[in-house]
Parts: C-alpha cells; sequence; structure tokens
C-alpha cells in the first residue's frame, strides 16, 4: 500500500501528507500508477454525472479541468516536452535530449498542449453524453497501464525518473494489470483498445527517441486517453 501513496503523492495533486510515504517508497510506485488512474478518474465521472443534466458543454469543460487540476497537469508537461523535443531535434539525439530536459517551454508545447486540451474537452462531451460511466471510470486506469509495459520492454533515455522506477516494476505486475483490464473489458468492452494505443507508442518512442522517460510515459498517458475517449464515441455510435 506505500506504493499506491506514493503513486498518488507523485501522479496527482490531492492534499495527501507527504510523511504518508517515505522516499524509498516512490522507487515503487510503478505499478501502483493503474490504481491512481482510478482516484483520477472518480471526481471527473462524478463532475460529469453531477453537470450533465444541466448543459453537457459546462459538464465536459469542468469535468477536464478537475481531470487537469488532479493530475497537476503533469502528463500534458511531459507531451509539451516531447512534442517540443521532436520539433527541435531534427534527428540529433543529443539536442532531443537537452531540449526535453529545458524547463523551458516552446511553440511546438504549446500548440500540443493546446490540440490535446481542445481534443479531451470535445471528446469529453460527447462520451458524457452516451452516460457510460463505468468506461470514462476506467479510461485513466487503461491508460496507465502503459508506463508499466513501456519500463520493462523499452531502455531508459537517460538516468532520470523512468531510470530510477525499473528496479521495483516486474512482469508479474504488467500481467496483473493485463488481467484485470480483461475482466473489466466484460463490462467495458472499449477498455482493449487502449492495447494497441499502448503497442504503438512503445513503437514510435523506441524509432523516434530511443528510450522511455517520464516525459515520454507523460505523453503517452495523454494519448492514450484521448484515444479511448475517440473510442468510447466511436464505438456508441455503431450501437
Amino acid at each position: 500500500m506505500k506504493g499506491l501513496l506514493a503513486a498518488l503523492l507523485f501522479m496527482t495533486r490531492l492534499p495527501l501528507p507527504k510523511r504518508m510515504a517515505r522516499a524509498a517508497d516512490f522507487d515503487c510506485l510503478m505499478p501502483w500508477l493503474p490504481a491512481a488512474g482510478l482516484v483520477v478518474g472518480l471526481p471527473v465521472i462524478a463532475v460529469g454525472f453531477l453537470l450533465s443534466p444541466h448543459d453537457p458543454w459546462i459538464a465536459a469543460l469542468v469535468a477536464l479541468l478537475v481531470w487537469i487540476g488532479t493530475t497537476g497537469a503533469l502528463h500534458l508537461d511531459g507531451l509539451a516536452d516531447v512534442v517540443d523535443g521532436l520539433g527541435a531535434a531534427h534527428g540529433d539525439p543529443v539536442r532531443l535530449s537537452k531540449v526535453m530536459a529545458d524547463p523551458h517551454i516552446g511553440s511546438f508545447g504549446v500548440v500540443a498542449i493546446g490540440a490535446q486540451i481542445a481534443t479531451k474537452l470535445v471528446l469529453l462531451h460527447a462520451a458524457i453524453g452516451r452516460e457510460d460511466w463505468l468506461t470514462l471510470l476506467l479510461v485513466p486506469v487503461a491508460a496507465r497501464i502503459g508506463p508499466i509495459f513501456w519500463t520493462l520492454s523499452l531502455p531508459p533515455l537517460h538516468g532520470g525518473l523512468a531510470s530510477g522506477l525499473r528496479s521495483a516494476t516486474k512482469a508479474r505486475h504488467l500481467l496483473m494489470w493485463l488481467g484485470l483490464l480483461g475482466l473489466c473489458s466484460i463490462f467495458a468492452p472499449v477498455l482493449l483498445a487502449a492495447l494497441p494505443a499502448l503497442f504503438v507508442w512503445h513503437m514510435f518512442v523506441a524509432r523516434k527517441l530511443g528510450g522511455i522517460s517520464g516525459d515520454s510515459h507523460g505523453a503517452g498517458i495523454e494519448l492514450t486517453e484521448s484515444w479511448l475517449l475517440f473510442c468510447v464515441v466511436a464505438a456508441s455510435r455503431l450501437r
């Protein structure tokens, strides 16, 4: 359970006392990321459920703000860093790492954040209108299985966060969460669409970045969440 508390402290902005987890517990947070995703999803669907009868667009906007606020925009920052790096590096791996490590955001990153927020807003509006609350709750959970898979299947890009979390991440953790995803898919089949997204991001990172980092974990989570929201909307239109 210490790993779960560490995951909530590091990956969310919930008002939890930092003394609840020791420094050593943060090395074990990776296997608990999907569980932290459940905590992210709960306030999002709560807001959507309460506000959707009044105005679906307001419900989507507030739900998205809650989503961003709960995560502290951590994954959006990772997406911006990855896009900035790819936009400025021009195939130079040294420059890529330098740009991604720069705390300042560039024009590529600004565009990426804006596009991601707009995409999520539109998709959330459409998804909330379908009232598939269980699937929406589990979207952040399914997306956070990705970092476990990418940690096990990709080399670290540098000696940062992603590298430090590798030792406590085991294949059994991935198998456990994939098994739970399979069980959840009985009630929310759209969640299985996360699997190709995880593989596509793996191939993209391997080819374009050469290794996984905290930034590319965050970018992968954001893009997988948007993909799953799109699949929720598309699946409802096919029924």
